[in-house]
């Protein structure tokens, strides 16, 4: 009869080795793994705070106002402003760069894009850049730094878009930060094809993470529009949504000009905080309207919120 062959001393301290580098691997793995759409951000309702663009006609960026010249209004119902500031803080920034495929004979436009948006960073703003194809990678940290990571200049457009994911793990990031003002900036062509979050579930992740989206059109300049409406409508939904800015396939010094008036406006918001007077946890989206006294005053902030939901 063939006994069955125990294993050595060695194998066995082998076996109990490699099963503690699995335990340890695990959850960092886990970690990295794709959100799903069930897995719904909203916002906290017990207080909402507004990141606000105030211009006047020609576009100029107002300054001075006070509290009592902004009214705030949630589903139609007037709020009471707890909160209120226009100090010029320093702002946290997530620059999503488009790797995919569809991107192929653009990614030198989108690093330069980069580039441009790094120079024009003040000394105290934070900013990590994410590189996205098939998957999300952190490609650099919250630093302070202006120089782009070497391995960005190695990047090659393959695979599919996972916009959606991006936006999701960037708000994530920007959530644990400090900085009251958040932004995300994303460089693409904007044509999801392999998310496993919704567009909803991206934007609403943003919104409880108090991040304003910015987007940059990277679409193919000579190719027909209908190729490229889908894509240019998500990144115009995205950036109108969130109170941000849609940047429509500039190049050039239209680029770095654009880049520059985000950084600017960045640095001149007002701050606006409310606690709703709808405590109601029914997961619901609320409309958010702002109002100013000043009537050649524009006000720009996001649009709503989606409510918890118990």
């Amino acid at each position: 009869m063939n006994r069955k062959r125990q294993p050595t001393r060695p194998q066995t301290l082998w076996l109990l080795t490699l099963i503690c580098l699995l335990s340890l691997i695990a959850p960092a793995v886990r970690s990295h793994t794709r959100p799903q759409d069930d897995e719904v951000e909203r916002v906290n309702s017990d207080l909402v705070v507004l990141n606000v663009t105030v211009t006047n006609k020609q576009g100029e960026y107002l300054h001075g106002l006070k509290r009592a010249d902004f009214k705030v209004f949630e589903d139609g119902r007037e709020q009471t402003i707890t909160g209120f500031g226009e100090e010029a803080t320093p702002f946290a920034a997530a620059l999503l760069l488009d790797i995919s495929g569809s991107m192929e004979g653009r990614i030198s436009l989108a690093r330069s894009a980069a580039i441009r948006f790094l120079d024009g960073l003040r000394t105290d703003d934070n900013v990590a850049v994410y590189s996205f194809h098939n998957d999300v990678r952190q490609m650099q940290d919250f630093a302070f730094t202006r120089d782009l990571d070497p391995l960005v200049f190695g990047l090659n457009a393959d695979g599919l878009t996972v916009l959606n994911d991006a936006i999701v793990h960037a708000a994530h990031d920007l959530a644990a930060r400090p900085e009251k003002r958040r932004a995300i900036v994303v460089l693409s062509d904007g044509a999801d094809t392999h998310s496993a979050a919704s567009a909803d579930k991206a934007l609403n992740t943003a919104l409880a993470a108090n991040a304003t989206i910015y987007t940059v059109d990277l679409s193919d300049r000579n190719a027909m529009k209908s190729e490229t409406a889908a894509g240019s409508a998500a990144l115009s939904h995205f950036a109108a949504r969130s109170g941000g800015r849609y940047l429509s396939s500039p190049g050039g010094k239209e680029l770095r000009d654009a880049f520059a008036a985000v950084v600017e406006e960045l640095s001149n918001q007002y701050t606006v905080s409310y606690r709703p007077t709808n405590r109601s946890h029914d997961g619901r989206w609320r409309t958010i309207e702002i109002k100013l006294a000043r009537t050649d005053a524009n006000a720009r902030t996001r649009r709503g919120y989606r409510a918890p939901k118990d």
